[in-house]
């Protein structure tokens, strides 16, 4: 097994035209830890998930996973990799079951056979809360449930790094609540997270480290109390002046 981090990023930039989303970005992710991203709308955090999800291509630098440097593999090709994502708007097969979605994620993404998928999916809607809707039409489930369905789904696939986009973003403080307990079972496991959350104190609850952009930049990073107590996050992030 690779001995150094999971995921690396080196000098990795992302532009549209002119724009530069993602600007000389350099990270690391330790298997087995958490990392949340924090940053302002348009600092370039969910188009740092698609490039490692093989969604937009790197203009610059590189992502190296496990070891392998990825190139330029389509995003089913890095799920089957290991590599699994969340989407901030939840994208289930509406006219599937929430079983039937588990079932594709489990077959095509983690090319499991029908049998082991069959019995690894069920082991997924009872951890994520949705076993009472097994049978139900993804599209009819609430925002809750879909928010669960989007993660039993990514999880289905079998990853060692799981991207998570916002899953608390639009939920009251209950579900958010239930969500980050499911989250921290999934941290209990060692699953590898890089989670992107507005809702600080669902980051605060399960981050071991906090990296932080700012215009496409690595701003600050490192333990999270630590990270939140820097004058510059408390000025660009949270509209506090030193």
């Amino acid at each position: 097994m690779n001995a150094g981090p999971l995921l690396a990023a080196r000098g990795l930039g992302k532009s549209y035209g002119a724009l530069k989303v993602i600007s000389d970005l350099d990270f690391d992710v330790v298997e087995g830890e958490v990392l949340g991203v924090l940053g302002p709308n348009g600092a370039g955090k969910t188009t740092l998930f698609n490039l490692v999800s093989g969604d937009v291509a790197v203009d610059a630098g590189e992502l190296v996973f496990d070891g392998r440097a990825l190139g330029g593999e389509p995003p089913f090709q890095r799920c089957r990799m290991g590599i699994a994502r969340t989407y901030q708007i939840p994208r289930p097969y509406g006219g599937m079951t929430a079983f039937e979605n588990l079932l594709v994620a489990s077959m095509f993404g983690g090319a499991q056979g029908e049998r082991q998928a069959t019995q690894r999916c069920a082991e997924i809607l009872e951890q994520c809360g949705l076993a009472a809707r097994a049978n139900v039409l993804a599209g009819s489930l609430t925002l809750l449930d879909r928010k669960r369905l989007e993660l039993a789904r990514a999880l289905a696939s079998g990853p060692r790094l799981l991207l998570l986009d916002e899953i608390a973003g639009g939920l009251t403080d209950e579900e958010a609540h239930e969500l980050v307990k499911l989250v921290s079972s999934l941290k209990a496991q060692r699953i590898t997270i890089v989670w992107i959350e507005h809702v600080l104190r669902a980051l605060m609850a399960v981050a071991d480290r906090l990296l932080v952009l700012n215009f496409g930049r690595r701003l600050t990073e490192g333990a999270p109390a630590e990270v939140m107590a820097h004058p510059d996050v408390q000025r660009v992030y949270m509209g506090i002046e030193a």
